[in-house]
């Protein structure tokens, strides 16, 4: 704390405007990607299960720079892994662009997958650093800005599509736009971690809170991975919604779920870290049953909405907690929790296909409303 208090007159709102900005970089660059696949499906006439193969890249990059990023935040600092990642992950987002062989982006998704963590780990590091400033929760509002980049990205590449722009065309425009931002802001961000310069180990077994915060994530990420990817499916197979209204429930979630983020702080901060996360997993089941017991238009897409509410402060909450660790430094604490967490990312879409296959996608969506509260059930367990 009195080494974060040391550090060169940089105003609380200045740092969070950097900060957050950062964080917009990062959603913005990530769906933009997002937006042009099927634009590169086309282009390299992948089938749907090729497709699935290729993309599977990205989150094998993630999960395998997890301990590797921890350790460059804990050896040079969340400011100058900021940066680089900033700088690197654009690049990518247009190599992407360039890319006129099925192995070419393979290995471009690997290595945008593996700095784009490095980007997640160094910027969440400095969040836990500035929270520590403010003496309150902030975290939850920094994913917000995570989740309207990623409404920006969809909306940006909608219209460069409509626009007839390739996608190196469209990803350029955006690297243009992340570096300007970079220009202007980067000389706001925190040059100090909360328990820089410690002792404190880099691998050694993680105690019994950490893993608990791991499971809350994985638990909470298993839900946000099976309403990014079986949201639309639902609606298409279970609701049967229009075809015009098929993306109304992936909607309803997002939503909620960025606004959720952007008044998470404040309930945070009346209610306590252990009711919020109670709360939460509680909000999550209830949604979840709605839209399985009544799968009709209207109360699947209020079941949608609740999902959204239950998760949106769960991950920003479990950082938050985690970087403030005792045991290990900020960035190779948020590295072990993620790597929990994104394990549930990556096996709950999976999990809901193959469950669906023995059963019904309802009773898919009924596993996912008990891991849900098991969020609930966990956090009642843990010391915070």
């Amino acid at each position: 704390m009195d080494r974060l208090l040391e550090q060169p007159a940089i105003s609380k709102r200045a740092a969070r405007l950097s900060i957050g900005t950062f964080f917009f970089i990062a959603g913005l660059c990530f769906a933009s990607w997002a937006s042009r696949i099927p634009d590169i499906k086309l282009h390299l006439q992948l089938s749907d299960g090729g497709l699935g193969a290729v993309l599977f890249a990205l989150p094998v990059g993630l999960m395998l720079s997890l301990p590797f990023s921890g350790w460059l935040v804990h050896r040079f600092g969340s400011r100058k892994m900021v940066l680089l990642a900033a700088v690197v992950y654009p690049f990518f987002l247009c190599t992407i662009g360039l890319v006129h062989q099925t192995w070419q982006l393979v290995v471009v998704l690997f290595a945008f997958g593996l700095v784009g963590n490095l980007f997640n780990i160094a910027v969440n590091t400095q969040a836990v650093s500035l929270e520590v400033l403010y003496g309150r929760s902030i975290m939850a509002s920094f994913h917000g800005i995570w989740s309207l980049a990623g409404f920006a990205g969809a909306a940006i590449g909608t219209l460069m599509i409509n626009f007839h722009l390739s996608p190196f065309t469209h990803f350029c425009i955006i690297t243009g736009t992340a570096y300007l931002l970079i220009m202007l802001l980067y000389r706001n961000t925190l040059k100090q971690d909360i328990n820089a310069g410690d002792d404190r180990p880099l691998f050694a077994k993680p105690d019994s809170t950490l893993l608990k915060l791991g499971l809350i994530a994985m638990c909470c990420m298993v839900c946000e991975g099976t309403m990014f990817d079986w949201s639309g499916v639902y609606f298409q197979k279970v609701v049967e919604a229009p075809k015009g209204l098929i993306p109304l429930g992936y909607t309803a979630f997002m939503s909620t779920m960025a606004g959720g983020r952007f008044v998470g702080d404040k309930l945070i901060t009346r209610l306590g870290t252990l009711r919020i996360l109670q709360l939460s997993g509680l909000v999550i089941a209830c949604g979840l049953a709605i839209a399985i017991g009544f799968p009709s238009l209207v109360t699947a897409t209020l079941g949608f909405m609740l999902v959204g509410i239950g998760v949106s402060s769960v991950v920003p909450l479990v950082y938050g907690v985690a970087g403030k660790s005792t045991q290990f430094s900020p960035g190779v604490a948020l590295a072990a929790v993620s790597t929990i967490g994104y394990l549930g990312f990556l096996a709950g879409p999976p999990m809901i296909g193959f469950i669906a296959d023995l059963s019904s996608l309802r009773w898919s969506f009924a596993l996912i409303a008990v891991l849900g509260f098991t969020t609930t059930i966990i956090s009642s367990k843990t010391k915070f």
